[in-house]
């Protein structure tokens, strides 16, 4: 538990902290966690408004948490509510004020919002206290909703939120709400930048892109954690990731739509030229001035590559396209890279890009059943991919295909 001057020197510092964090998943994760550190709370949720609903983004839950087993992460489903007064979250966003139920059993009959029990009912958990607040832009629109559960006592027993947490999570919700405008507004950059893609190639999809960030995400967490890394060099290094994976296809939209939208099997000059796309995707973060910028040129460039050294595009001057002074081989192409010669983070695009690709619906083909491409994935081990990496890949299943629910593409 903090204690109060604990609380006040995080609060000066937290707009600073927050400000760091680039990438709009990991704010969020970050954002709920230092809520409910504030307040010592079991439990917390945002939800993200989309027009006239919010949208469940994001939950944490020790009890809950503590019941699994050692590194296996909580699942939960995301799901929309309307912004109106009939719940605790519509409530809070329909009137923009702060909510701080005692005990969500004993709502007053004359309140126009009800506690759910469903959750409670499926999960075996047990809601008190809930404190609900909105995270308000400088405009004063209503970005989305804050909600913490269950104070805890120092015996870990379920307590109200007193009015000194009233003052602040008001407080902390208006420094949260600055950096989540911000990321929102990073995150929109990506997308845009997705669309283009996705106007020359209609794989690159928003959906895709964020599951593919979303799988890498979980694939280098749990690879890092397994090499024993500190967790400030862990999160640093998640939050470029996420975004560079986003935009590992970058470099295709420098391929002609000739190539780019071929129907059929390229040629082997058509393939020469669609491998450039790796490349020329690199091109664009030469002038690095960031960790994102040097992650998403190493993700951009390392994608193809393979563990067996088989694929592309080596090790190459990305500036000039030649094979770097000792990696040429006799008819002058670079050298594939191979085994860990390819970074971590290309290891885990690769094999986080195929896995979508081959699961997911296009117009030039049906989705594959799912247990077709665990074959693949599983043949594949020490040939395409890091076998360390398909191992865990296969020990997080129930992790990615929460990713693959939450990022569906959307149906017109």
């Amino acid at each position: 538990m903090l204690t109060e001057k604990e609380k006040l020197d995080k609060l000066t510092m937290l707009g600073i902290e927050l400000n760091q964090v680039k990438d709009l998943d990991i704010l969020m994760e970050r954002v709920l966690s230092d809520a409910r550190r504030f307040v010592n709370a079991d439990a917390g949720s945002i939800y993200i408004r989309d027009e006239d609903r919010l949208n469940f983004t994001y939950t944490q839950n020790d009890t809950l948490q503590n019941r699994l087993p050692e590194g296996e992460k909580l699942i939960y489903s995301t799901f929309t509510i309307p912004i109106d007064k009939s719940s605790i979250a519509g409530y809070v966003a329909t009137t923009g004020r702060l909510l701080n139920l005692p005990d969500v059993h004993k709502i007053e009959p004359t309140a126009p919002y009800r506690f759910s029990k469903k959750f409670d009912e499926t999960s075996g958990y047990t809601t008190r206290s809930v404190f609900t607040v909105p995270l308000k832009t400088a405009r004063g629109d209503i970005l989305g909703i804050l909600q913490i559960i269950n104070a805890q006592d120092e015996a870990k027993q379920a307590v109200p939120f007193s009015k000194d947490d009233e003052k602040i999570m008001l407080h902390f919700a208006s420094i949260a709400a600055v950096a989540l405008e911000r990321a929102q507004m990073t995150r929109a950059i990506l997308l845009r930048m997705i669309r283009m893609s996705e106007l020359r190639d209609p794989k690159e999809t928003g959906a895709h892109v964020n599951r593919v960030g979303g799988y890498a995400l979980e694939l280098y967490e749990q690879w890092a954690r397994r090499q024993q890394m500190v967790p400030k060099e862990i999160d640093r290094a998640r939050d470029s990731l996420r975004m560079a994976a986003m935009l590992h296809d970058v470099g295709k939209v420098a391929i002609s739509d000739i190539i780019l939208k071929k129907p059929g099997r390229f040629s082997p000059d058509e393939f020469e030229i669609m491998k450039q796309h790796t490349v020329l995707g690199a091109r664009l973060f030469l002038d690095a001035q960031s960790d994102f910028d040097e992650t998403a040129m190493q993700v951009a460039l390392t994608h193809h590559e393979r563990w067996d050294g088989k694929g592309y595009p080596g090790y190459i001057d990305v500036s000039t396209n030649a094979a770097l002074p000792g990696f040429a081989l006799p008819d002058g192409t670079p050298r594939g890279k191979k085994g860990q010669e390819i970074p971590i983070f290309g290891r885990v695009v690769a094999l986080a890009d195929v896995f979508d690709a081959l699961s997911s619906a296009r117009v030039y083909k049906e989705a594959w059943d799912e247990s077709q491409v665990l074959d693949i994935i599983e043949k594949e081990a020490g040939h395409q991919f890091d076998p360390e990496l398909v191992e865990i890949f296969f020990s997080s299943l129930n992790v990615l295909r929460s990713i693959q629910e939450r990022y569906q593409e959307k149906t017109e």
